[in-house]
């Protein structure tokens, strides 16, 4: 169930993120191939590159099941919460975001928006850990069942420094 419980959520096993590590893994491989098959070690490409295969891929498995995805995300995201039908076009969100990562489009406004939704999302995670609910994460949609975790917060406090550092070296 997308459900929340107020027990005291355990510390899952690494064997319950196994999927996480292994997507972000594959990602952090690609970025590297591509790094080395242009030559291009900048710091910069390669966030870019795997910013853009992070959004694509976990766009990818939102897409698996919408309504799920919406559901789950909705327990902890403050602008799902808030704003009617946000959960909903996220998926579109991160889907473009990607393209624009990949594509170099609009840097300063790529960096933006990202920065935004990962501090967003990264506050929501935030209480929602502080309130030591039992949530499953919707990061990947619910083809996978993760458990919130600090992971979670780990994963958005990342990509909002990466789009952070990006947006002040491009000003």
């Amino acid at each position: 169930t997308t459900g929340e419980s107020d027990a005291s959520p355990e510390e899952p096993s690494s064997q319950s993120l196994f999927p996480l590590f292994l997507i972000v893994g594959y990602i952090f491989t690609v970025t590297l191939l591509i790094a080395w098959s242009n030559s291009q070690w900048s710091s910069d490409s390669m966030m870019r590159h795997f910013m853009a295969g992070f959004f694509l891929v976990f766009s990818f498995f939102k897409f698996l099941d919408t309504s799920g995805f919406a559901s789950a995300f909705r327990m902890y995201d403050p602008l799902a919460k808030a704003i009617p039908g946000w959960s909903w076009i996220y998926p579109y969100v991160e889907l473009l975001l990607g393209v624009a990562y990949l594509l170099s489009w609009q840097p300063l406004a790529t960096n933006a928006v990202t920065l935004v939704l990962m501090s967003v999302g990264g506050v929501g995670v935030m209480q929602s850990l502080l309130q030591k609910k039992t949530i499953r994460c919707a990061c990947l949609g619910t083809a996978l069942n993760l458990p919130m975790t600090k992971v979670t917060l780990v994963e958005n406090g990342t990509m909002a420094a990466m789009a952070a550092l990006m947006l002040a070296r491009s000003i």
